[in-house]
């Protein structure tokens, strides 16, 4: 690996790290449960841009499997609290 692909990885990973930061802070200080389940949902897919990196660093094939299992985690995760808040909406 070339040095310019060493900084590139770098900056994908800073930038990853960045979101993550972005979205604790929204889950932690967000004003609706809505915003909080949508930053809970982008950190699923930020942990996934994180393992489709590491899978480009190692060439480990593997990981890609990973990645798709915790895609589908993630999206079915969404649903559950999706269809949770929309009943206690409905309850209230």
């Amino acid at each position: 690996m070339t040095a310019p692909d060493t900084l590139l990885i770098a900056l994908l990973f800073l930038g990853l790290l960045a979101c993550c930061g972005l979205c604790l802070y929204r889950i932690t200080h967000g004003p609706t449960a809505a915003d909080r389940a949508v930053a809970i949902a982008i950190i699923g897919t930020v942990v996934v841009g994180f393992v489709a990196i590491l899978t480009a660093v190692t060439g480990e094939a593997y990981l890609l499997d990973v990645a798709l299992v915790w895609a589908l985690v993630s999206w079915v995760g969404t649903l559950a609290l999706a269809k949770y808040l929309l009943g206690r909406k409905l309850n209230d």
